[in-house]
């Protein structure tokens, strides 16, 4: 039997994948259920992506023995601190190579998840608790309000496709922003700036891998189309975590 199901499990599988070929639309000749139950599980994933974050990012921040570790400036500390910063790096390269294997991918989905928590963790170490809160809320609010409006906007026939290449422009100045502010330290109009500019820069790709979510990611992306989305928010809240120490 259970030989059976997984050939049965992947012909149907199999089906899918002709149906809804990665480089055509496929929107149209897809129902609507088999859309939504995908939204659904991408939405599910990126919600227990979040409670892992703030598990771990919150552990990390309330632990005294963690935080003293890590501010400590002892070589071990340094060494943990690069650990953290090059892992999520390290898990992604597996990650992306089995993201259509289940369960797998899966396994290395919540590993990465937790390398990513651990640095939004490191990043949190140094801010005051109630600007931590605040960001987080206002990710929060920004996040509900570009996901229903992009959801609007995709029922009224718009599309966000014609953002992808400027928000790659868009990331490569920012890069270059942010190696300009800490090579040269600028103070906190710079940092204030630089908030509000990625801020923009990481809701303009909320909308645009929404939109990725509703009309173009096959089935079997689901890890993608999560880990997009979570990079997303967690970009965000780090870009108005640093607009808000700007303004203090």
């Amino acid at each position: 039997m259970g030989k059976h199901d997984k050939h049965h499990h992947h012909h149907h599988h199999h089906d899918v994948e002709a149906a809804y070929p990665a480089e055509h639309d496929g929107y149209m000749i897809e129902t609507p259920e088999l859309r939504w139950a995908f939204i659904r599980k991408v939405y599910v994933i990126v919600s227990l992506q979040m409670l892992v974050t703030v598990a771990v990012a919150g552990a990390m921040y309330l632990t005294p023995a963690v935080r003293n570790f890590f501010l400590s400036q002892t070589l071990a500390a340094l060494a943990a601190f690069i650990v953290i910063i090059i892992s999520p790096l390290l898990v992604m390269l597996p990650m992306v190579y089995f993201r259509q294997k289940h369960p797998i991918n899966l396994v290395f989905l919540f590993i990465f998840t937790v390398c990513i928590s651990a640095s939004v963790g490191l990043g949190c170490l140094t801010k005051r608790g109630p600007i931590i809160f605040e960001a987080a809320a206002m990710t929060l609010v920004v996040v509900a309000g570009l996901t229903a409006y992009t959801f609007w906007a995709a029922k009224r026939g718009h599309d966000f496709e014609f953002l992808g290449p400027f928000l790659f422009a868009a990331c490569l100045i920012l890069f270059i922003y942010a190696l300009l502010m800490v090579l040269f330290p600028l103070g906190k109009t710079a940092a204030l700036v630089y908030g509000c500019i990625a801020s923009l820069i990481f809701s303009a790709f909320i909308i645009y891998d929404t939109d990725n979510l509703i009309k173009r990611y096959t089935y079997d992306e689901y890890v993608a189309a999560s880990i997009t989305l979570y990079l997303d928010i967690i970009n965000l809240f780090r870009a108005i975590l640093i607009a808000l120490e700007g303004a203090e």
